[in-house]
């Protein structure tokens, strides 16, 4: 199995089922468009998906969260855009992009408990998204890491 997730030579020839290009697709498009969202829509994004009380901070402070977001976001952009040429050129590597969101995700979460980010009102839709975001990157690492019969060594 880590031979899957670790590929000797990148190359395109995938051999996990191909469901699993559909959600690494699917997540790959999500994640970019909220980073574009975020980038460009900012102070809506962050207080609405993610809860931040950006009203409540001073002007400075509210600024600073909104370039530590948009400065993520860039980040998820430029990712994404590389997920983008594996599902084209190196499908190989899909299992190891699906390994490497998925440690991000988990890695923020463990982050969180020590530096929590106050929100404001329900459960945020953000992060509603990004948790079943991280189901689908689970169920596809799976799908990814499984040979599909008739596939051979």
């Amino acid at each position: 199995m880590l031979e899957r997730i670790f590929p000797r030579q990148l190359d395109n020839e995938y051999r996990g089922y191909r469901v699993a290009l559909v959600i690494f697709g699917l997540i790959i498009a999500v994640r970019a468009l909220q980073s574009v969202m975020v980038i460009f829509n900012g102070p809506a994004t962050v207080t609405g998906a993610d809860g931040i009380p950006l009203g409540s901070y001073p002007a400075d402070a509210a600024q600073t969260v909104l370039g530590l977001f948009a400065q993520n976001s860039l980040w998820r952009l430029v990712f994404s855009m590389i997920g983008v040429v594996v599902l084209v050129r190196y499908r190989t590597a899909v299992p190891l992009m699906f390994a490497a969101m998925i440690l991000t995700f988990v890695g923020a979460q463990v982050l969180s408990i020590y530096m929590p980010l106050a929100r404001v009102g329900p459960v945020p839709t953000g992060l509603i998204v990004n948790r079943v975001m991280v189901g689908l990157m689970l169920v596809g690492l799976v799908l990814s890491v499984l040979k599909r019969r008739g596939i051979h060594p």
